[in-house]
This record gives C-alpha cells, sequence and structure tokens, in this order.
C-alpha cells in the first residue's frame, strides 16, 4: 500500500504540493489570530499574507526561483504591514530547499543569503532585548544553513544519479551500435565468404561442363570423370555454404554435420581440383607447416583459392602453368600465386571485368595487417604476392605491413622452384 501512495506522490507532484501549502495555511489560521487578539481588523490581513506565503509553494517544482522570490516578496510585505511571522513563514524555507535542490552553487547561496537578511529584519523589528536578538539571528542563521546544505546535497545527488542514468543509456546505445556494427561487419565478411566459394566452385564446374560436353562421345570415360569432378565440387560448394549461413539463422540449428571451415591443411586438395578443371598448378611449401590462427588460416587459403579463380576466369587458354608457392617463416607467413598468362594485360582490380576478388584478397589481409601486392609479373604472366603474421594479434612488422605494397622490394622474393 505505502508503495502505491509514494509512487501516486510521485507521478502527481502538483497534487502532492498544493495539499502541503493548503495544510500549512489551516494550521496557521487559528496561530495567527492568537497573535493579534484585539486586533479583528487586521486578521484579515494577515490570512491574506499567510495565502501569500502558501500560494507559491505549489509552483516549486516547476520555477523554484520564481516561487521563492514571490515567497520572500510576501514576506518582506509582511514585515511591512507588521503581521508577525508564524507557521506559514517555513514556507520561505522550503522556498530556499528547492532552489539549493535544483540550481548551482551561486543561485542558492544568493537565496539563501535574502533569508539571512530576513531574519536580521524580523529579529530587529520583533526582537526585543539585543541579546534576544542575537539569539534570534543566531538560530535563524543554524536553520538557513542545515536547510541550505541539505537542499544542495540532495541536488548533488540528483545530478549524480541523472549522470548516472545517463551514462547508462549511452552505453546501452553505444552497446546497440556495436551490436549493428558487428552484423554488418558479419555480413560483409559473409559476403566475401559467398563470393569466393561461389566464384571458385562455379568457374570449376563451367570448365568441367565445357569439357565433358566436349568428349563426351569420343572419350566416354573422361567425360564420367568431368561429371564426377562436377558433382563433387557442388557437394563441397554446398557444404560451405550452408556452413557460412547457419550464423544467419534464427532459433535451433540443424543437426546436419557441416563440413569445418577451409584452412591450409585442405590446400592440396583445392590444387587437385584446380588441375582437375584443366589448368596445371604447382604447389611448392617451403618450412615446416604448422597450426596457425584460424582467421589467418583462412585468409591464406581464400587468397590461394581466389587467385587461381581469377586466373581460370581473366587468364583462361593464355596460362599454360600456375603457380602457388607457401612458406612458413618463423613470424610471417609468405604466398605468391602466379601465372603465365597474358601479364600487363590481365584485368585489374579497378577495371570492370575484375570484379571484386582482388578487392577482397586485400581487404582479408589488411584485417590481419599483412601486406599483398597484386599485379603483372616480370617475367610476364599474373601473381598475386601476400605476407601474412604468423600469430594472431600480433601484426608482422612489415614494410607494406597494413597498406598495399607498392613494389616487390616490398615483399619477400621466394627461391627460384
Amino acid at each position: 500500500m505505502s508503495n502505491v501512495m509514494v509512487t501516486w506522490a510521485r507521478t502527481h507532484p502538483r497534487v502532492v504540493d498544493g495539499a502541503v501549502a493548503a495544510a500549512v495555511f489551516v494550521i496557521n489560521v487559528p496561530v495567527q489570530a492568537a497573535y493579534v487578539p484585539g486586533h479583528l481588523p487586521r486578521y484579515p490581513v494577515a490570512l491574506l499574507v499567510s495565502a501569500g506565503l502558501c500560494l507559491p509553494y505549489v509552483y516549486r517544482r516547476d520555477r523554484p526561483v520564481a516561487s521563492f522570490a514571490a515567497t520572500a516578496l510576501v514576506s518582506l510585505a509582511q514585515w511591512g504591514l507588521g503581521v508577525i511571522p508564524a507557521w506559514a513563514n517555513v514556507m520561505l524555507f522550503a522556498g530556499l530547499y528547492t532552489v539549493a535542490a535544483s540550481h548551482d552553487r551561486r543561485v542558492s547561496v544568493a537565496a539563501a543569503a535574502v533569508v539571512e537578511l530576513g531574519a536580521v529584519l524580523a529579529a530587529l523589528r520583533w526582537g526585543g532585548h539585543p541579546l534576544e536578538m542575537a539569539f534570534q539571528v543566531f538560530t535563524a542563521t543554524i536553520f538557513i544553513v542545515s536547510v541550505w546544505m541539505w537542499g544542495h546535497t540532495i541536488g548533488t545527488r540528483r545530478a549524480y544519479v541523472a549522470g548516472l542514468r545517463e551514462r547508462a543509456e549511452q552505453l546501452e546505445r553505444d552497446r546497440d551500435n556495436q551490436a549493428r556494427i558487428a552484423a554488418a561487419a558479419e555480413r560483409a565478411r559473409i559476403a566475401r565468404e559467398m563470393h569466393d566459394i561461389v566464384s571458385h566452385s562455379l568457374s570449376l564446374i563451367v570448365v568441367q561442363a565445357n569439357g565433358a560436353a566436349h568428349c563426351m562421345h569420343s572419350r566416354p570415360e573422361s567425360a564420367q570423370r568431368a561429371l564426377t569432378a562436377i558433382s563433387d565440387i557442388g557437394q563441397n560448394a554446398l557444404a560451405e555454404m550452408r556452413h557460412m549461413l547457419e550464423v544467419l539463422r534464427d532459433g535451433t540449428p540443424d543437426r546436419d554435420p557441416y563440413a569445418p571451415q577451409p584452412g591450409l591443411a585442405q590446400l592440396q586438395r583445392l590444387v587437385e581440383d584446380v588441375r582437375r578443371s584443366g589448368l596445371p598448378v604447382k604447389l611448392t611449401v617451403h618450412g615446416e607447416p604448422r597450426d596457425l590462427p584460424s582467421g589467418i588460416d583462412l585468409a591464406a587459403y581464400r587468397t590461394v583459392q581466389e587467385a587461381l579463380t581469377n586466373t581460370r576466369k581473366h587468364a583462361g587458354s593464355a596460362v599454360n602453368t600456375a603457380q602457388v608457392w607457401l612458406r612458413y617463416g618463423d613470424d610471417a607467413l609468405e604466398l605468391r600465386i602466379t601465372d603465365d598468362g597474358r601479364g600487363v594485360t590481365a584485368p585489374s582490380e579497378q577495371s570492370s571485368a575484375g570484379g571484386h576478388g582482388l578487392v577482397g584478397i586485400r581487404e582479408r589481409v589488411a584485417a590481419y595487417g599483412g601486406s599483398v601486392r597484386c599485379g603483372p609479373a616480370a617475367g610476364g604472366g599474373f601473381e598475386v604476392v601476400v605476407t601474412l603474421p604468423a600469430q594472431a594479434g600480433t601484426p608482422y612488422v612489415h614494410a607494406g605491413s597494413g597498406r598495399v605494397a607498392r613494389s616487390s622490394a616490398d615483399v619477400t622474393n621466394p627461391p627460384t622452384t
């Protein structure tokens, strides 16, 4: 029941303040009558003064300074008319408390000075003996300082709580913004993964299908092998796509066993798939293969996949061979994918025909603080050279780290294979 009353009082502050003002006025009526015995003509004036002291209290929450000023002016009129202070004068202290709780120190100290001045004037007019007047002023000063400190403390606490609430709301907004940014980044990542999967798989499928159609009557066994390769490539692509799309689904995930994200451990299989499509690829690995952070492992695999896909798409029959060179260094992983195709006539990432594959490679490598150089090779053909850090969280310190390499000096030249 008490909680309901407190809630109601908080939602109806004007009614509560009006009830308090009315109660003080009603209590002041008989007290004021006792102060003016035998002076009935002055009693209505005293009641008007009491009403003037109580009425501004109703608006103290909306206009604290105006309410206090109105009460102070009525008190000054009371002093001029000679109406003896009574219970209604407590409203001046209530106004001081409201000003101290809702305004800065400069305004509240000025209000306290006004009340102190009123206490001195009241003591001079109704105090009597000088010692009695001094005692009245001293008592009033202690009460004024106590009321001011109480109001100032409450105002400081309210400001602190309001600051905490605002900070909590800001943190909540920041959390929502971070969630939206993370969701956008995840969608971009999935888009890059889907591009790599679909582009590479469809390129191989198209090549295998053309080969199967060409030799279906003359060499049916070769056509059969091509169709089997198409089936394998399609199944692998579907498994990877379903694995990527799983993060976008709501509710209970399916129980189908999905293949894990690919990495350099599946690089040999990738090269074999490309070879079966008709593109001779040579894989060379230097150094001892070891476990890498999953993000770097995936970025390296996708780089090779996208580079070979671009070779198949843009160089076509002009390529005789392609090479994938991989070196496990102490603090870096180096990749070089080259072909002997059209070289300077190969589409670049800025051309409309080049698609978004090279852009995706650059974004992946830059995300891990690596470097990348894509362009015509010195001896003809096209090459993609990538350096990735060997450990997550400690980007490889390189001349091209965090940016696109501008020359072959920005990457380590592999040995001749």
